[in-house]
Order: C-alpha cells, then structure tokens, then sequence
C-alpha cells in the first residue's frame, strides 16, 4: 500500500544519499534519477538540494539537515517516509582540513561529520534494513583511512573508523544472514572542496567518481577503489615501512 506522503508510485530503486549538495553525491544523485530510481537527497544547503530537485521533480525529493546536530533520525525517517521505502542509503556526508597546529575546531568538526553523524544515520539504517530483510549500505570513506596523516589526523583517523565500521556491519549482516550488502567506497583524489593540499595527481572529476562509484554499489562490491587504480596507493600505504611512511605521512 502507498504509504500517505509519498509523492511516487511504482516499484522504483528507493536511494537517499546523505550529503548531496555538491561535488560527487550531486553528481551520484543525478545518475540515479537519470536511471529512473526514487532518490532522497540530504544537506546543509537547502538552496542546493531544492535545484536539483527541479531538474527531477518526478524522482527527488530532499530533507535539509546538518549531520552534526541533534534530531537527524527524525530527519531520516521522513524522507524514508516522502520515498515510501528505502532499499540503498549512501553515507557521502564529510568534512576534512588541513590540521597543521592540531586545531580543536578542525579535530570536532571531522569527528562530528565523520564519526558521530556517520555512526547515528548509519547504525538506524542497518536495523531498518535488518527488519525490512534486505537492502544496501554504502559509504564514501576514503584512501586517507589506510594510514595516519600528521597534516589531518582527525581526516584519516575518522575515515578510518568509517571503513572499519562498514566491515563489522559487512561480517554483522552475515552473522545474521540478512540479504544486506555492504559496501566502503574509497576515493583518491577528486576535484571537490575536499581535496585540499599540496602534491595531488590521478585527480577524478566528480562525475567520473561518482560513475565508478555507481557502478560499483550496482555490482555489490564490499570495497571500491576511486578512481579504480588507487588500489595501487593504497596497497603501497598499507606495507610501506614506518622509515619511508613518515616522509610522506
């Protein structure tokens, strides 16, 4: 039955992607909506998420919200409601900077974007999922989480626990054999407001990360490299010796 509130019909793929305004979940929410899925898209900046519904009326609708503050279930729960279900949330919400003297407001705000909302949004989605006996969870991570970075160490430390929480919840929902897919997305560099710094290369514009990463939830993956061949850096991160690591790190 159509739930009341709901502004679809039909039995379309029902996607909400968490932090759309801008950079790779705009983009990743136009490819879905190009594709005819049902797409609830969130953020900070409401004039944002209300101009890419006007490009798709008859497939968005939005919720605007601030991760970091208080009441984001609520916040999810209708736009879970505004779709009449939900089958994929994407966790694309993030913040990072540059940390050169360990500043407090810098360290609490990644936390608070990458770890707490991160954790609330996230943990009320598998138990949805888990009810409902199917589904997909995907979350944008990112190649920083392989190593500790002394220039961002909130940054890596927060994607880190991003990518480690996804693979309890990957090992979770096969304990507890439900038909939930897991999947941690780990981009390199892509050219957003993220990608502050000095010696950047293999640059993805947003919308060839946001294919890849399209294409790589469509086919279930549990981990996707973006672009496809950061699997290189990051498998170099991950057994280079402290002696090397620490001229980089």
């Amino acid at each position: 039955m159509q739930k009341s509130g709901s502004p679809f019909r039909g039995s379309g793929g029902k996607v909400i992607i968490i932090g759309a305004t801008s950079g790779i979940g705009r983009e990743l929410a136009t490819i879905y909506a190009k594709k005819g899925y049902f797409v609830g898209i969130t953020g900070r900046r409401n004039e944002l998420l209300l101009s890419l519904q006007n490009k798709f009326p008859k497939n968005i609708v939005t919720e605007c919200f601030d991760v970091t503050q208080k009441e984001n279930i609520p916040h999810l729960q209708t736009l879970i409601q505004k779709l009449d279900g939900l089958d994929i949330l994407i966790y694309n919400s993030g913040y990072g900077d540059v940390s050169k003297t360990l500043d407090w407001d810098i360290e609490k705000r990644t936390t608070d974007v990458n770890v707490n909302g991160f954790v609330e949004i996230i943990c009320y989605a598998f138990n949805y999922l888990v009810n409902q006996g199917y589904g997909q969870i995907a979350c944008t991570s990112s190649i920083a989480s392989t190593r500790g970075n002394s220039m961002a160490p909130a940054y890596s430390a927060s994607k880190a626990f991003e990518s480690i929480y996804m693979e309890g919840l990957y090992y979770k929902a096969k304990k507890l054999k439900k038909n939930i897919v897991i999947t941690d997305i780990q981009p390199g560099f892509v050219d957003t407001g993220l990608a502050k710094g000095n010696g950047k290369f293999w640059i993805a514009t947003p919308q060839k990360a946001a294919m890849q990463m399209y294409q790589a939830i469509k086919k279930k993956r549990k981990r996707a490299y973006i672009t496809k061949r950061w699997w290189i850096i990051a498998t170099l991160l991950k057994w280079m010796p402290d002696f090397l690591y620490k001229k980089i790190g």
